[in-house]
């Protein structure tokens, strides 16, 4: 039996190439995505045997046959959309499908939840009058939006020894915004590291008060109007008789 071992051959064949293993690639298994189904199938995809159909001024016109009812709407040059599938029978109803699935997408756009997203407004402890402006104005842009603002100051150099002064601003920003806004404060001005920050949003425009004519009831009038009389009588009384009653 040849029992020669050569060390070196050995050593060969058990030596991996890492270099052909790096090319190795791994490839991930891909899923097919099932073909989204219809919410309100028409025409052809409507697959039950009978429907209880209801025409396009909405009025019941009965239970039928599914191709009865197709042949119905193509006589009258609409889709047959099944409205509530999952009625027993599905209902069905003759319509134009393309302004019906438009109001659908339009509705759902409507009921889904608006994003609030947190926008930021940077001030300084010596901003300008005009900068100031700027940037109350580009507030309340975000504000009318519905988006939450994070107000804050960068403390720089000197401006560190005092941060009452960059609180300061912010407050008075803030009250220039209730102006405007009804302004709910999430954060009150705080020293976060070497910034002042403040966190507001907007819980809805100030309604304008309307200055109301005040009117005088008719009741008022006349009294009024009988005071003045009177005072004109008395007034022509005293000309006719400038020196009064002398005894």
């Amino acid at each position: 039996m040849n029992t020669n071992l050569n060390p070196k051959n050995s050593h060969n064949k058990l030596r991996i190439n890492y270099n052909n293993l790096k090319r190795i690639r791994f490839r991930q298994k891909q899923f097919q995505k099932k073909p989204a189904q219809d919410i309100y199938p028409v025409n052809e995809k409507i697959r039950v045997p009978e429907l209880r159909v209801i025409d396009e001024n909405e009025e019941m016109i009965g239970v039928m046959d599914t191709q009865k009812a197709l042949a119905m709407a193509k006589e009258r040059e609409l889709d047959l959309v099944c409205i509530s599938p999952k009625a027993q029978p599905p209902v069905a109803r003759f319509l134009d499908y393309g302004s019906f699935k438009y109001q659908k997408d339009k509705q759902q756009k409507k009921q889904k939840v608006k994003k609030t997203d947190t926008k930021e407004i940077r001030l300084s402890p010596r901003i300008g009058q005009h900068d100031l402006e700027v940037r109350l104005k580009k507030a309340e842009e975000f504000l009318n939006k519905g988006h939450k603002i994070i107000v804050e100051i960068i403390l720089k150099g000197r401006e560190r020894k005092f941060p009452d002064v960059a609180k300061q601003v912010i407050e008075d920003f803030i009250k220039s915004l209730k102006n405007t806004f009804e302004i709910q404060i999430e954060q009150e001005p705080k020293k976060q590291g070497n910034k002042i920050i403040a966190i507001v949003y907007s819980k809805g425009k100030i309604k304008p008060v309307e200055e109301k004519a005040e009117t005088d009831s008719p009741a008022d009038n006349n009294e009024e109007k009988n005071d003045t009389e009177k005072s004109n009588e008395t007034a022509g009384d005293n000309q006719e008789n400038p020196l009064g009653n002398l005894d």
